[in-house]
């Protein structure tokens, strides 16, 4: 049966459609916000997924280019792998909708997000968000605390709703909030260097246009959901729990007592080794459960350490930074490194200077064509003293490398100011907690070195969260390490400049955060980062003044736009032509402007020449050094600039009376011509007799002077 429900959000059309597709899968719509449509099909097994101890969610969100009326480049002609773009928007999805569905549930569930129309003023990422919610929430599934979406955007001081695309422009800010109707699940923020206030008065503004959205999908449950199951939720026998636990509590807490990370999981792997010649035979068939049991065990302890004791994992205070080190211009022949240690967690970051054109080309749905600088996270085993296989990034390395990309994003120079794409790669040498904030420091570090001219230092801090099982009590922790990301309840990464904040991102295992605990967490993150960048400077306090020696130089000249296809050529002959003599890049803008780029300078200053011979007009009156062509019974023809031509009538040649054009120039010959007349045609008249009288006088006036 047929149902549809709509809501304004912003002045625009929230409108959700069920029944009309689909009709197998355990719930499917189409939801619509503007022209941006989003099919959504939801899906669970039967039964549990046997032998794992995860919840196993899929979330995929698929790009059709037709979206955008786009056919797909290369020569298959149909979306191949999802862009970055549409990996970043399914984790998006992901993480606010994870931690809502039931503890102990194991089921394989499903959610697909397929993008069949894009309006660029509604962005597609947000509508998935509350599409994937809604579906689940409509469904049969055990999800039963939906999420709204929106994003927020920042003009002279007022907060908008889910921004246009002309608003997108105008905005200092980029936000993303996704929040139940009790707490904020989810922040995502790029910013212009936003102060802490404003920050945490978006994100509850955000919060309150996000209970608007849950409201519209209870009543969509209420109108045509479906009868929720009662899942199967997996538990672990009590007899066995309390036996390994009677076994092994003490053992366990002894071992996560010990400061050293090595020393505590040597402890811990003694441990284990212990409890499994205890119980393997008595329970062969249940070791998962077993490892559930210690796990629990090791999450106790450490959180009733802080909880209840007020000391961490490694004895430091609440907010207090591990030892940090900065070091800079340690790969003699790369453009720019960083090498920035904080307690175990170690990022090396190399900058790479590139031609105008060396940009990055993107083919997807969004508005963006291409990205000047560019920021990839690489996160191999050995980071964290593991043997496995070397694969291509997963979605965790292209998001932590989205993430370091946007935190830096608002400091990099302009074209103008900086002509060069630029290039970072964060190479994590060492990984005990927040190497994605590392990489912001060792970026800041690496782009410092190459010279490039940001406006100010930056620096990333991950905050975590710690609560009591009753949520009354709760402990903020500054630059957490691993073992406090994994026993802990909150991710909440900030990076930023003095002035503010830059970036944002949040993730929780709760069913939300409390209003208190952002605004701790935004501004015991301030203290963190200046503090850091206390060190930055202390290390390196300025852009280099030039940039490597080993990178490529790039200069700009400004043309008429008229004359660019006099630069480029018939099917770009001309331009292809200096390129192979000077053994240049050229990159011409439409506004007119050229970029050349070379790490030889002659080569550079050749092109230049040319493309300025190329571009610069003849004016009658001026005397040129040209270039004898072509000779003919009534004169000589001389180049004066690149591709442009005059005659030398034979008449004049010369001051005196000329009987053969041979007589005074041979092809190749370089003479001096003054422009005596440009024809209606546009046809150049020069004289050698003219110039040489001028040139005569000029000599004369010097000598009396």
């Amino acid at each position: 049966m047929y149902h549809s429900h709509e809501i304004m959000v912003a002045g625009r059309k929230l409108k959700v459609e069920y029944g009309k597709i689909g009709m197998l899968s355990n719930a499917a719509i189409m939801m619509s916000y503007g022209d941006t449509v989003i099919i959504t099909n939801v899906n669970a097994s039967e039964s549990p997924r046997e032998g794992i101890d995860f919840f196993p969610l899929s979330i995929e969100y698929e790009e059709r280019l037709y979206a955008v009326g786009k056919i797909p480049g290369g020569f298959i002609k149909r979306e191949g792998r999802p862009s970055e773009k549409a990996i970043l928007n399914g984790r998006a999805v992901d993480r606010p909708i994870r931690p809502l569905f039931p503890k102990g549930y194991r089921n394989d569930v499903q959610v697909v997000c397929t993008v069949v129309s894009v309006e660029n003023d509604n962005l597609p990422e947000i509508l998935a968000i509350n599409a994937a919610s809604t579906a689940l929430a409509i469904s049969s599934i055990p999800f039963t605390d939906p999420v709204g979406a929106v994003s927020i955007g920042l003009i002279d001081g007022e907060f908008i709703v889910n921004p246009n695309t002309k608003e997108r422009e105008q905005s200092t800010l980029a936000l993303t909030v996704v929040a139940t109707k009790e707490k904020v699940m989810m922040i995502e923020a790029g910013a212009e260097e936003i102060s802490e206030d404003v920050m945490y008065d978006a994100i509850m503004f955000g919060f309150e246009e996000c209970k608007k959205i849950v409201a519209f999908q209870e009543e969509c449950m209420k109108m045509f959901g479906k009868e929720k199951i009662t899942p199967e939720l997996h538990e672990v026998p009590e007899e066995l729990e309390k036996e390994v636990k009677d076994f092994s509590y003490q053992m366990i807490k002894s071992a996560m007592y010990i400061i050293d990370k090595d020393e505590r999981n040597a402890a811990m792997d003694e441990v284990k080794k212990k409890i499994k010649e205890e119980f393997e035979e008595k329970y062969p068939d249940s070791m998962s459960d077993i490892n559930d049991v210690v796990y629990k065990s090791q999450k106790e302890i450490v959180r009733s350490m802080i909880l209840n004791e007020k000391r961490r994992p490694d004895g430091r205070s609440f907010d207090e930074i591990r030892p940090i080190s900065c070091d800079v211009s340690l790969l003699p022949r790369t453009h720019g490194t960083g090498l920035f240690t904080r307690g175990l967690t170690q990022v090396l970051t190399v900058a790479t200077l590139g031609a105008i054109g060396d940009v990055q080309i993107l083919d997807g749905l969004g508005e963006e064509e291409f990205k000047r600088y560019m920021h990839h996270y690489n996160f191999p085993s050995y980071s964290v003293g593991e043997v496995r296989p070397l694969r291509g990034p997963g979605r965790r390395e292209i998001g932590h490398g989205a993430l370091a990309e946007r935190a830096l994003e608002p400091l990099i120079p302009s074209e103008e100011e900086f002509p060069y794409t630029i290039r970072l790669v964060s190479e994590v040498l060492s990984s005990n907690g927040s190497t994605s904030q590392a990489s912001v420091c060792g970026s800041t570090l690496a782009l410092l070195d190459a010279g490039v001219p940001i406006k100010r230092p930056a620096a990333g801090i991950a905050m975590g969260l710690v609560t009591s099982e009753d949520l009354n009590q709760e402990e903020v922790l500054t630059d957490i390490q691993g073992i406090e990301d994994f026993f802990g309840d909150m991710d909440f990464k900030v990076a930023g400049t003095v002035k503010g904040i830059t970036s944002i991102q949040v993730d929780t295992k709760l069913k939300g955060l409390s209003n208190e605990c952002i605004k701790k967490s935004i501004a015991n993150a301030r203290k963190a980062r200046v503090f850091i960048i206390d060190k930055i400077n202390e290390c390196i306090s300025a852009p280099r003044e030039e940039v490597s020696k080993y990178a490529p130089k790039t200069y700009t000249m400004l043309i008429d736009p008229e004359k660019i296809r006099d630069v480029i050529g018939a099917g770009g002959k001309t331009i292809n032509k200096i390129i192979s003599e000077t053994g240049v890049k050229i990159d011409i803008k439409e506004d007119g402007r050229v970029f050349v780029t070379s790490d030889d300078i002659v080569g550079v200053k050749q092109a230049l020449k040319i493309i300025e011979g190329l571009t610069k007009e003849v004016k009658a009156g001026e005397i040129y050094l040209g270039k004898v062509t072509k000779i003919a019974t009534f004169g000589a023809f001389v180049e004066i600039l690149p591709g442009k031509e005059g005659l030398v009538h034979i008449s004049k040649l010369d001051v005196a009376r000329v009987n053969k054009v041979e007589d005074i120039v041979s092809v190749g010959d370089e003479i001096l011509v003054k422009v005596t007349e440009i024809d209606n045609q546009g046809r150049i008249n020069l004289s050698r007799k003219d110039a040489i009288k001028e040139s005569e006088e000029s000599n004369e006036s010097q000598d009396k002077e």
